[in-house]
């Protein structure tokens, strides 16, 4: 799965778990056979994308993981909080 398709496949579901899906941005990169995937919501939406003990973001790490794995590259996703939000 190319980058860009991963980034759209976190997209996905992070719009589905928040309740401003406007508010996301996810940013892809790659370097190296090695994608990073940020992920920016809402500060009210923050715990909806980690989940109790991190168990939300944990899911959506592993299937980009599962996502990448064809082409042999690794993923990591990130939330990213924006400073002047908090």
């Amino acid at each position: 799965m190319p980058g860009a398709d991963l980034r759209a496949l976190v997209e996905y579901l992070v719009r589905g778990l928040v309740d401003d899906p406007g508010a996301v941005g996810v940013r892809a990169t790659e370097r190296d056979r090695l994608v990073i995937i940020e992920i920016r919501v809402a500060v009210g939406d923050l715990g909806k994308v980690i989940g109790r003990r991190g168990r939300i973001v944990g899911a959506i790490r592993t299937l980009a993981r599962a996502a990448a794995l064809p082409d042999g590259r690794r993923v990591m996703v990130e939330i990213v909080q924006n400073r002047n939000t908090g």
